[in-house]
C-alpha cells in the first residue's frame, strides 16, 4: 500500500497579492526579457511588504515565453531570503484547454506547472469556466484539481470565472471528496462590478467559506489616473480599449481623483482600496518598482463610509462598465 504524501502547511492569504500576467506577455504588456531585473525588485518588494500571494498562470506568456510567468516567480522565490518567505503563496491557473479533457491531463497540467515554480503549487485554479461552451469538462477538470492535492502537489484549490450556478455545483464535487474550495478570482474592479454585485458572488463566497478574489482591480490601467480622454493611450489593443471607455468614465474617474487628493494617495490606491473595502483581495500587476511601491501604498489605510457611498453611485451605470471575460459563468 502507497504511503499518503505528506500533508501541506495551510494556505494563508494576505489582504493584497500581485498579478503576473504581464511577465512574459508581448502581445499586450510588451513584456522583454531584459525586464527580468525590475521584475525581482517587483517581488522582492511585494513580499518584504506583506503581499504574499502571487497569481499566475500556465498560459502566461505569448509564443515561446508560454510558462515564462511560472518560470520567473519560481526563480525569484529561490533566492529571496526577505520577510514573509515562509508565508509566500505561490498561485497559479491552469488553463480549461479543449484537450484537457480528462483528469490525468489536468495532473500533467499542474506537474509541468509545479516544476516551473520549483516547488508544490500553493493555490491551483481552474482558470476558466467552460459552462459557456463545454460544461461536462469541468468535472474531469475538477477530478484532476483534487487528484494533484491528493498527491501533494498542490495545497489548495480554487476556482476563476466561475457564476454562483457552477460555483455550487464545484463545491458539491469537492465536498463528495472531503476538499473545499479556497478562492474564486473574478473580474472586479470599479469598472466591472457585475460578477461580484450582480451575480450576488460575494454572498455566496462568505456562505461556502471562499475567499473572493479580485483580478483587474485597476481595469488594465483605466483607474490608475494616468490616463485622460483626450490621451496619450497605451500601445495596441489596450490603447483602442482605452479610447472608447475614458470618454464614458470620466465621471468615476473625476470622484476617484478628488477622494485622492483629499486623502494624499494616488487614484490607483483609492481603487485598490476600495476593492480591500469590499471583502474583496485585490490582485494588481505591477512591471515596475514604482508600480509595486503604489499598489502597496493602498494598505494599511481605509476609505470611510461615505466615500465608499461616493465611489459606489459613481460606479453605477451599465455604460462605464469594463469588458466582461466572456468565459465568466453563471
Amino acid at each position: 500500500m502507497t504511503a499518503a504524501p505528506p500533508a501541506l502547511p495551510p494556505l494563508v492569504l494576505p489582504e493584497m497579492g500581485c498579478g503576473t500576467w504581464a511577465w512574459g506577455n508581448r502581445l499586450l504588456w510588451g513584456y522583454d526579457p531584459s525586464m527580468d531585473d525590475e521584475l525581482q525588485r517587483v517581488f522582492d518588494h511585494c513580499l518584504s511588504h506583506g503581499v504574499t500571494l502571487f497569481d499566475s498562470g500556465d498560459s502566461y506568456g505569448t509564443g515561446r515565453l508560454k510558462g515564462r510567468s511560472e518560470a520567473l516567480l519560481g526563480q525569484f522565490a529561490k533566492t529571496y531570503t526577505g520577510p514573509h518567505r515562509d508565508t509566500l503563496c505561490l498561485a497559479t491557473k491552469l488553463a480549461a484547454y479543449p484537450w484537457r479533457l480528462t483528469a490525468g491531463s489536468v495532473v500533467s497540467a499542474g506537474r509541468a506547472s509545479a516544476q516551473r515554480l520549483g516547488r508544490p503549487i500553493d493555490l491551483a485554479q481552474m482558470h476558466w469556466s467552460t459552462a459557456n461552451y463545454a460544461p461536462w469538462q469541468e468535472g474531469p477538470f475538477l477530478d484532476g484539481l483534487m487528484d494533484l492535492a491528493a498527491q501533494g502537489q498542490v495545497r489548495a484549490i480554487g476556482l476563476s470565472n466561475f457564476g454562483p450556478k457552477r460555483l455550487k455545483l464545484a463545491h458539491q464535487r469537492l465536498q463528495s471528496r472531503g476538499l473545499t474550495i479556497a478562492t474564486l478570482q473574478v473580474q472586479y474592479s470599479l469598472l466591472s462590478t457585475y460578477p461580484v454585485t450582480e451575480l450576488g458572488l460575494k454572498d455566496l463566497c462568505d456562505e461556502l467559506g471562499i475567499r473572493l478574489i479580485a483580478y483587474s482591480p485597476l481595469a488594465l490601467g483605466l483607474l490608475t489616473g494616468k490616463y485622460s480622454a483626450q490621451g496619450p493611450f497605451p500601445s495596441g489593443l489596450r490603447g483602442l480599449l482605452f479610447r472608447q471607455l475614458l470618454p464614458k468614465i470620466q465621471p468615476l474617474l473625476d470622484t476617484v481623483t478628488a477622494i485622492a487628493t483629499h486623502r494624499q494617495k494616488t487614484a490607483a490606491q483609492v481603487a485598490l482600496n476600495w476593492c480591500l473595502c469590499k471583502g474583496t483581495i485585490p490582485i494588481p500587476g505591477a512591471k515596475s518598482l514604482a508600480q509595486a511601491k503604489q499598489n502597496t501604498g493602498a494598505l494599511g489605510w481605509r476609505l470611510d463610509a461615505g466615500e465608499i457611498e461616493d465611489l459606489d453611485r459613481a460606479a453605477m451605470g451599465s455604460d462605464r462598465q469594463m469588458v466582461q471575460n466572456i468565459f465568466q459563468s453563471h
